[in-house]
């Protein structure tokens, strides 16, 4: 297993989470309402559980939004920041984080003989609705039933590692937003934002949100963003198997795109060999998307450009890439956080022509944690280190 239950880890991400009221009768034998007072005091062996099966390769991360000024009817009123911090540890107490390889399973009974309804994944949500002989009842996305509570986190073990798994991000609402170098409307404009982008936020305070960039660190007016905290949240089986169906079918749609416009190029994508950086690829469709794209390291970054040579910005790169071989992505890095399907795991398990995507960036990965992309003015097109920052997702197309 590779967590050992009640570890904690620190965050950095202050959030608030509010689940929907659930009205459920508790005719259930033993069903308790109360949250463990200490959390979860078991070990899970290292041997094979039941309950702990392999999962789907393509697993899709199913992220709520959650407003942090519904843990409380404020109506918009301002509290004071100690207040919303204990505010927002006391609704992290009341959440159901399964520990696990892959995922848990959730039944329509307290009992390893109840029928499995859907699965909590590793590091996913629910909320604790009750606790009977062992299991706990929660509801997590679509899904109302019972895990085993040896294999998940609950009470007050629950609140940093709530703050480690969920991601704190700020939505601009704007149409145009602008980025500052520090919490001053004053101070210089680093870069500018569209409606819709998502960034992963750093702090925040009333004023002023601070957020993670591509130059590194700058600060957005809070009231031109909306912040919101998204966590994992468990599929039933229906989802899961509809999912599956519809992954399928994308990737072999873009397969045959990418076959057709090989073909109508003449043949696949050339081998290249950039400055500093050698690369051979592994004959996969993927890998063909990285020789291309590293045709045009060191290329200049022009914000809102179309032009693989004369110049454009990181969703214009990916973009134009994939465009060559028959694929049509999105022109906003704001979109990227959906497209294809999730690579469970992030960055540990990429595979070239994934797509990175980070606050307000996306990238191409290339493997060996490396990525080509349209950096900055300064940088311009260029391969560099996957992890230089916390990506948000990692999608894949083929």
């Amino acid at each position: 297993m590779k967590k050992q239950l009640l570890k904690t880890a620190s965050g950095l991400l202050l959030a608030a989470v509010a689940f929907s009221s659930f009205n459920m009768s508790a005719e259930a034998s033993g069903l308790n309402k109360v949250l463990p007072s200490g959390g979860i005091n078991l070990t899970i062996s290292n041997g094979k559980s039941l309950e702990s099966m392999k999962s789907s390769e393509d697993k899709v991360e199913i992220e709520e939004t959650i407003d942090p000024l519904d843990l409380k009817a404020i109506d918009g009123a301002k509290v004071a920041e100690s207040d919303k911090i204990a505010s927002e540890e006391e609704g992290f107490k009341n959440l159901v984080i399964a520990q696990v390889d892959q995922y848990v399973n959730i039944r329509d009974k307290a009992s390893i003989e109840g029928n499995v309804v859907g699965k909590l994944y590793d590091d996913s949500v629910g909320e604790f609705l009750g606790e009977e002989n062992g299991w706990y009842l929660i509801k997590s996305g679509t899904v109302t039933g019972y895990v085993k509570g040896e294999y998940c986190v609950t009470g007050t073990d629950a609140v940093d590692l709530a703050k480690k798994v969920g991601k704190r991000l700020a939505i601009v609402k704007e149409n145009t937003v602008k980025v500052h170098a520090e919490p001053d409307a004053d101070s210089e404009e680093v870069c500018l934002f569209p409606s819709g982008e998502q960034l992963l936020v750093l702090d925040e305070d009333t004023k002023w949100v601070k957020i993670d960039i591509e130059e590194g660190a700058g600060y957005i007016a809070a009231d031109c963003v909306d912040l919101t905290t998204k966590f994992v949240k468990a599929e039933s089986i229906e989802e899961e198997r509809k999912r599956v169906l519809r992954e399928q079918a994308e990737r072999q749609a873009a397969r045959q795109a990418a076959a057709a416009a090989m073909a109508a190029n003449g043949n696949s994508a050339p081998a290249y060999t950039a400055p500093s950086v050698s690369y051979t690829g592994d004959g996969s469709l993927g890998s063909d998307v990285i020789a291309f794209a590293l045709q045009f390291v060191g290329n200049p970054y022009v914000h809102g450009g179309n032009s693989l040579t004369e110049g454009t910005d990181c969703s214009g790169f990916t973009m134009l890439v994939y465009a060559n071989f028959g694929i049509s992505l999105p022109r906003a890095s704001s979109a990227y956080s959906t497209v294809g399907s999730e690579v469970e795991g992030g960055l540990a398990n990429a595979q070239p022509g994934d797509i990175v995507v980070y606050s307000g960036h996306v990238a191409l990965y290339m493997g060996n944690n490396q990525i080509v992309h349209a950096s900055t003015p300064k940088g311009g097109i260029k391969v560099g280190p996957a992890d230089y920052r916390q990506p948000i997702t990692v999608r894949r197309v083929f």
